[in-house]
């Protein structure tokens, strides 16, 4: 699981694709996310503006990324 340290309360689910550099823009991350492709602590998730907070898991092509504090 790749960790992405944030520095606010929580991220939104397309910012955090743009920073663990899944797509490059926001463009493909709502085509992603649309299309099914990303799932949040398991479940399909179709919400671009889904708030991640430390915890949550993010699967993209069978890879997890989390959202962490930089002190986690």
């Amino acid at each position: 699981m790749e960790k992405i340290v944030i520095t606010t309360e929580y991220i939104k689910l397309q910012d955090l694709l743009k920073f663990a550099n899944i797509v490059s823009t926001g463009g493909e991350a709502k085509i992603i996310i649309q299309e099914g492709m990303v799932k949040v602590n398991g479940e399909v998730c179709t919400m671009r503006g889904k708030k991640l907070r430390p915890g949550d898991d993010v699967e993209v092509g069978g890879a997890h990324y989390s959202p962490c504090y930089e002190d986690q």
